[in-house]
């Protein structure tokens, strides 16, 4: 069978070799195990991989490159006009040669996929829908676009679409989904964690406005003010780095804010089991790994009421949602923090829930999808 992605990931190049985000690299060599070619539709750049960039585990890899666009600003728009007949050109040949297409979703590039494969009806699809698929949620118009297109079961056939959650007015094409990072023989007894210690906050993401590092922050800070030992470490790295930065030094939180950047997803994993909550206070999300991931190591999840998340705590019997009302939020905290008991039963309802997600899960999930 030849397989072909098309994705928005920028890819690199080196020693013969393609690398991407690790998580999605992760999640596609799954894929991968049951297809004999594989086409790769993506941007390329020169740059070197970084600390958070894996290599596809499939050799031989047929790749088109494909010039990275956007519409943010009306100069970018008007040098994405001249490069759109290329992107449709090489996506409608690629798409033509292969026998499954899977696109990933959303981006600009999945836009165009969601739009070539309309002119395939009879060849076998998937999507990765990696956002909100809540119709009620304000998105970009080009999210709503793919999602219209992709729900709509007259334009898009033969196509089961990966979404996180199960919403009112989905069509037979939306199969509900999850993501996996951990394997079966990672389930292992969870640690019970003293609150009465150094209590452990941990923030996993891109350090963005989307993101809220900065409420993350001053949510621990509040905290601190209020007489508790705690301490935050944030891993990732974004545009936000240098206002956390000047956030710290300036309201002296050296000892208890902690920036760590891009790590390996070992040492995460460590950050994670020596952590008593992960929190993610986020204005968009998908299905989010962190929240999963440090469900899955015992952290008890602290996160907004975005996409699948009010789900995957439980609504509130797992985690604790946040409401982005300050004080609110520092109380919540407070309460969980002063009443170990509902900790107790909140952080192992939280992995006993994650735990069901594991990599042979979901591995024996694509493998129906692919091989049906």
């Amino acid at each position: 069978m030849k397989f072909i992605i098309i994705t928005h990931v920028v890819h690199i190049k080196k020693d013969e070799k393609y690398f991407g985000y690790a998580p999605y690299v992760r999640e596609m060599n799954v894929w991968l195990k049951y297809t004999d070619d594989l086409i790769i539709v993506a941007p390329l750049t020169k740059n070197n991989p970084g600390a958070i960039d894996i290599p596809y585990s499939f050799k031989n890899i047929d790749f088109k490159q494909i010039p990275n666009f956007n519409v943010t600003t009306l100069k970018n728009t008007l040098s994405s006009i001249f490069k759109l007949p290329l992107i449709f050109w090489r996506i409608f040949w690629a798409i033509k040669k292969s026998d499954h297409i899977h696109l990933r979703c959303p981006g600009n590039v999945g836009l165009i996929g969601c739009l070539v494969q309309i002119l395939f009806p009879h060849k076998t699809k998937t999507a990765k829908y990696a956002g909100n698929w809540d119709p009620k949620s304000k998105q970009p118009w080009s999210y709503r676009v793919q999602k219209w297109i992709l729900n709509n079961a007259f334009l898009t056939r033969n196509m089961k679409v990966l979404v996180y959650g199960e919403w009112e007015g989905s069509t037979s094409n939306i199969k509900p989904f999850f993501t996996a990072t951990y394997s079966e023989e990672d389930v292992i007894p969870i640690k019970i964690l003293n609150l009465k210690e150094k209590i452990h906050f941990v923030f996993v993401g891109t350090l963005s406005p989307g993101k809220n590092p900065l409420y993350t922050i001053q949510l621990v800070e509040e905290l601190f003010r209020k007489g508790y030992n705690v301490i935050l470490e944030l891993y990732g790295e974004g545009i936000e780095r240098k206002a956390l930065e000047n956030y710290i030094a300036s309201n002296a939180l050296n000892e208890i804010v902690v920036l760590k950047g891009n790590q390996n997803q070992e040492t995460v994993k460590k950050a994670y089991q020596n952590s008593h909550f992960v929190i993610l206070p986020s204005k968009s999300e998908g299905w989010p790994k962190a929240i999963a991931e440090g469900m899955f190591w015992g952290c008890v999840p602290i996160s907004t009421k975005v996409s699948c998340v009010p789900f995957m705590l439980d609504y509130g019997n797992r985690g604790l949602l946040l409401e982005m009302d300050f004080n609110k939020d520092v109380s919540k905290i407070e309460n969980i923090i002063l009443n170990e008991d509902d900790f107790i039963f909140k952080k192992k309802l939280a992995s006993q829930w994650s735990q069901q997600y594991t990599v042979e899960f979901f591995e024996n999930e694509i493998k129906k999808l692919i091989l049906k």
